[in-house]
C-alpha cells in the first residue's frame, strides 16, 4: 500500500492500531520531503534540514489537507491565507541562520509552521499575525507543542514589535509593496532580513543586510506570497 493510500485509510477509519503506522508514514514523508524537495535543491544547512525533519508539518494544516502536507506546494490554511511551500520555508530559514543570531522576528505567523522551525533553531522567536483567528490557532498549537521560547502577538506586522527589538534576523512571510521602515529600524546592526517585496503577481524575495545603519539589498528569487495587509484588510 502506498504511503498516501495508507494515510487516507487511517484518516477515514482512525483505528487505534493504525495511529502508529500513520505517524510512521508522516515521518517517512518528512524525510522524503527533506531529501527530494529541499536538500536536492541546494539547502545544505544541517540545522535547517534537521528542523524540517522534526517539525510535524501535517499538524499545521487543516485536517482535510494533512495528506498533502508534505507535497512540494503551498496549501490553504483558511482566512484566505496559505502555508508556504516547504522549500521556501527552508530557503528563508537558511538565509537568516547566521552566527550570532539569537533573537528573531517573524511577520505573518499564519499556521505557525515557520515559527516552529525558527523556534527549533534560535533562543527567542517573536511572531506577529494580523488575522485574529489564525493567530489564536497558532498560539494554541505552538504552546501545545512546548515552544516556550516563542511568543505570538496578534497585531499589525507592518509595525513590527519594537518592545523586543533589536532583532538579529527578521523573516517576513507576506509581501508588502515596499520594505516597511519600522522593520528596518528594528533590525540590529549586522542583522539580516528576508522579505518578499512587490505587487501581487510581481514579487522578488530579497535579503537585506544592515551595515553602518544602511541596507544592502540582494534579490534572490521570484516568488508569490499573499499580500501584507493592514488592520482594515487593505493591501499596503
Amino acid at each position: 500500500m502506498s504511503p498516501k493510500l495508507l494515510l487516507l485509510t487511517c484518516l477515514i477509519l482512525a483505528p487505534c492500531s493504525c495511529r502508529s503506522q500513520t505517524e510512521d508514514a508522516f515521518k517517512n514523508r518528512r524525510e522524503q520531503m527533506v531529501r527530494q524537495q529541499i536538500a536536492s535543491r541546494g539547502i545544505t544547512n544541517r540545522r535547517v534540514l534537521d528542523a524540517m525533519r522534526k517539525v510535524e508539518r501535517h499538524l499545521f494544516v487543516p485536517s482535510n489537507q494533512a495528506i498533502s502536507a508534505y507535497d512540494d506546494r503551498p496549501l490553504p490554511i483558511g482566512f484566505g491565507q496559505t502555508i508556504s511551500q516547504p522549500y521556501i520555508v527552508a530557503f528563508m530559514t537558511e538565509a537568516i541562520d547566521q552566527p550570532g543570531v539569537k533573537k528573531v522576528l517573524e511577520i505573518g505567523t499564519g499556521s505557525g509552521y515557520q515559527a516552529a522551525i525558527l523556534a527549533e533553531l534560535f533562543d527567542s522567536v517573536f511572531t506577529i499575525e494580523i488575522v485574529p483567528g489564525l493567530g489564536q490557532q497558532a498560539k494554541k498549537l505552538l504552546a501545545g507543542k512546548g515552544y516556550t521560547n516563542l511568543q505570538v502577538r496578534i497585531a499589525d506586522g507592518y509595525q513590527g514589535w519594537p518592545q523586543h527589538s533589536p532583532y538579529q534576523a527578521i523573516v517576513v512571510t507576506c509581501s508588502p509593496t515596499h520594505v516597511p521602515a519600522p522593520l528596518v529600524e528594528q533590525l540590529d546592526e549586522g542583522g539580516r532580513m528576508i522579505i518578499p517585496v512587490g505587487e501581487r503577481y510581481n514579487q522578488e524575495l530579497v535579503i537585506l543586510t544592515k551595515k553602518d545603519g544602511k541596507l544592502k539589498q540582494t534579490a534572490v528569487l521570484p516568488v508569490m506570497f499573499v499580500p501584507m495587509i493592514d488592520k482594515n484588510r487593505k493591501e499596503y
